[in-house]
């Protein structure tokens, strides 16, 4: 029997007018002084934090007794690709979101936007559908969709009137197009970051606006000796075939560049490690997490993925320096204190939302990272992020926003996986109905 006792209405979900009194857990703090408050109580009230303490007598609608469980800020996709609701189908979508919150994924950043990503944030936000809380990035603007200067500045200003939160830089973009761009962001105080255009690189991106660079792309090209990596059929994909190439002596340079300007780093490790890596589509297509999404889906990234193969571009001999490489930056960035955002870029090759979100923590482990500091990247260095106040620690006053989980997460990183319950926007979800919602759309790709 679960040791975690839960008195709840018996509502599809509870309501965040409702008081919460989640008693006898362990607070992570992710504070270096004092990680871990033993023995707290947590009242939520109204969708807040109202108080916490070792011996809160409060009344309380519903009582969840934790047992000696754990407790820790929910955490961030910091790279979503949301899919678009077609024809006011939010069916899919529903699915998404809800692959997401199984997996404690509480806030995501949508990386490429389509105007339903704004009707999904505002039923979210109203409770008409469960869900992350969600920053959403407008329409690409790359080499194709940026006709001129004249025409960047003006998809900006359509974009920030529109109220997307981010703009999303994708290749292709001259130098005079991205100033453009990166100087009618600052105007209307929109935050903007994305890929490192190749006639741009990576210093001017930072020094002219970036918030955050995704992909750790530009690092690899901001190395070279040469410029041969605007040849595409010679670099590979992100420039992987001249990662031997690169003057590592350059390197401390960008990463004091990045830091002295504030510049986060969204790595999406896990996504290289499965797209451009060398473990084939034959062996990706079986894992237990493809089963949520729907078969032609997992079908279109093994032909793309099968292609790379076919083409000899994801050779063991050519991928494992490049992803060497890149685990060396990110330690660098890491070390450095740059501000690292959790990112796996989902839903994209065989990332599935939620899922790759803990494939992208094992693979920052492996990195070298901390276990805080990978629980900060998720919660406390995305509020940062976003210059917010709301969310991202277990702090009174705050959004009621956190993880149940049975181990201490400081110790047992893969404990998220296994969540006893969560809290988003006010709402308490308990295991029984996450295992629901994964049944019914295991069911439904079936």
């Amino acid at each position: 029997m679960r040791q975690l006792l839960l008195i709840i209405l018996l509502l599809p979900f509870t309501s965040p007018a409702q008081s919460f009194l989640v008693k006898n857990v362990n607070i992570v703090t992710l504070s270096a002084e004092n990680p871990i408050l033993s023995n707290q109580s947590i009242l939520v009230e109204n969708g807040k934090i109202q108080s916490i303490g070792s011996n809160l007598e409060v009344e309380a609608d519903s009582i969840i007794e934790g047992a000696g469980k754990y407790v820790l800020p929910g955490l961030a996709e910091m790279h979503s690709h949301i899919p678009n609701a077609e024809n006011g189908d939010f069916s899919f979508l529903e699915d998404v979101m809800w692959l997401y919150l199984a997996n404690g994924v509480t806030t995501i950043r949508g990386m490429i936007g389509h105007p339903s990503h704004l009707e999904l944030k505002e039923r979210i936000k109203s409770g008409q559908m469960m869900g992350p809380r969600i920053f959403a990035a407008g329409p690409s603007l790359n080499g194709n969709s940026v006709e001129s200067p004249q025409h960047g500045r003006q998809l900006v200003h359509e974009q920030a009137e529109a109220g997307y939160d981010h703009l999303k830089i994708h290749p292709g973009l001259s130098m005079e197009k991205f100033i453009a761009i990166a100087e009618t962001a600052k105007e209307k105080n929109i935050m903007i970051g994305g890929h490192v255009p190749l006639d741009v690189g990576l210093e001017n991106v930072i020094l002219n606006g970036f918030h955050s660079v995704e992909h750790l792309d530009g690092y690899l090209e901001a190395m070279l000796p040469h410029e041969d990596y605007k040849n595409s059929e010679k670099a590979g994909p992100f420039s992987m075939n001249f990662s031997q190439d690169a003057d590592l002596s350059k390197l401390p340079e960008l990463v004091k560049l990045t830091r002295e300007n504030n510049v986060a780093v969204a790595p999406t490790m896990t996504l290289f490690e499965h797209f451009f890596g060398y473990l084939p589509a034959s062996e990706l297509k079986e894992r237990a997490e493809i089963k949520y999404l729907p078969k032609d889906q997992i079908v279109k990234w093994a032909e793309q993925k099968q292609r790379l193969e076919d083409d000899g571009i994801l050779a063991e001999e050519k991928v494992k320096p490049f992803l060497s490489l890149r685990d060396q930056i990110l330690m660098e960035l890491y070390e450095a204190d740059v501000l690292i955002l959790l990112s796996s870029d989902s839903p994209q090759v065989f990332n599935v939302p939620g899922f790759a979100t803990h494939r992208e923590i094992k693979s920052m482990k492996n990195a070298g990272m901390k276990a805080v500091d990978i629980l900060k990247s998720g919660s406390k260095n995305v509020a940062q992020y976003f210059n917010q106040d709301t969310f991202g620690e277990i702090v009174v006053g705050k959004d009621a926003d956190f993880l149940i989980v049975r181990d201490n997460p400081l110790e047992k990183l893969e404990t998220l996986e296994e969540l006893e319950g969560l809290f988003v926007g006010g709402n308490y979800i308990d295991r029984e109905r996450i295992q629901s919602e994964l049944d019914r759309i295991e069911e439904k790709n079936k």
